[in-house]
């Protein structure tokens, strides 16, 4: 595969998250073309209508959109945002059903109008309406996957960033598994630079425990609790790294990031989406078999796992 000239994405979804995907990936240059599909036509086209007026700022990229499905045809990336938001309180798992219902009406039609394309699901729980969606089209696992936990690893790396004393860029950690209260940290393979998590010297002139460490994690698991209970909603973060995902794609990168394919014989998990590294090119996106585990992240790797086919069985 290679670079895609001309490329192409869409957004489906004009709320707060696939307008902030949209604007994102227009601000960066993700694609030639961006587009905002939504049924809701009077949002949507004050939304295309607001980026629209900002293009003389952003490069290259166009930004048309609106309520006729023909938005999406054309299309080499195509970002799934649509369905209800999380309320303060509410967690991803319960937002399962309307969801579920929400794509399994809308997948048909999109794949009708992008049939080639690789799809992205950003809409929650992502990981639960992955799997559904997947066993709905029989698109193959690399071509629809959902963005996982690539903001929750960003979210990992600010804050132990901040701690170190280092820039984001150094930080090298992963939170892998749900998106969502059963995700965890791969710790065993975390470093700063090239130096275990636990031996580095922070500006303090002390180092982090394993404790504080678990603290982090913590933070990072219900950092969107925090920001839906002040401001209604997360969007900004997740517009950001949805538009580092389509790079990856569009670039045909093969770039390393933690987005969620269903799994095949992963370390022992078969038939449930969860994040974990993976390869992320034109192709989609491929788990890196050779993942290694600590024998406790396995165990709670397995128990991510068991939670989300459990969910994924009572929607089906």
């Amino acid at each position: 595969m290679a670079v895609i000239e001309n490329s192409k994405v869409t957004v489906v979804g004009a709320g707060s998250v696939g307008s902030s995907v949209a604007y994102a990936a227009l601000i960066r240059g993700s694609a030639r073309h961006v587009a905002l599909y939504d049924i809701a036509t009077a949002k949507v086209e004050a939304e295309v209508l607001d980026l629209a007026h900002g293009t003389q700022f952003t490069g290259s990229s166009s930004i048309t959109g609106g309520s006729d499905l023909s938005v999406v045809e054309g299309s080499h990336v195509v970002v799934i945002t649509a369905g209800a938001k999380q309320n303060p309180g509410q967690t991803r798992i319960e937002l399962a059903g309307v969801n579920a219902g929400i794509m399994k009406k809308m997948m048909p039609q999109l794949l009708e109008a992008a049939p080639n394309a690789i799809y992205v699901i950003v809409t929650n729980p992502c990981d639960v309406l992955t799997v559904l969606a997947q066993e709905d089209t029989g698109l193959p696992p690399e071509r629809l996957f959902a963005s996982g936990t690539v903001l929750d690893t960003s979210r990992l790396r600010w804050k132990l960033a901040e701690r170190a004393g280092v820039s984001t860029s150094s930080v090298h950690a992963y939170i892998v598994g749900e998106h969502g209260d059963t995700e965890f940290p791969l710790w065993s393979a975390a470093t700063i630079g090239t130096v275990p998590i636990l031996d580095w010297v922070t500006p303090r002139g002390d180092k982090m425990t394993v404790e504080e460490l678990d603290q982090i994690a913590i933070d990072v698991r219900d950092a969107a609790y925090k920001v839906i209970q002040g401001k209604g909603a997360t969007n900004y973060a997740i517009g950001l790294s949805s538009a580092r995902i389509i790079e990856a794609i569009l670039g045909d990168e093969h770039a390393v990031m933690p987005v969620s394919p269903v799994l095949s014989d992963f370390h022992g998990v078969d038939g449930v989406a969860l994040s974990v590294p993976s390869i992320v090119s034109a192709k989609g996106a491929v788990p890196i078999r050779e993942t290694a585990f600590a024998p406790n992240e396995l165990e709670l790797f397995h128990r991510s796992a068991d939670a989300l086919r459990e969910v994924a069985s009572s929607l089906r």
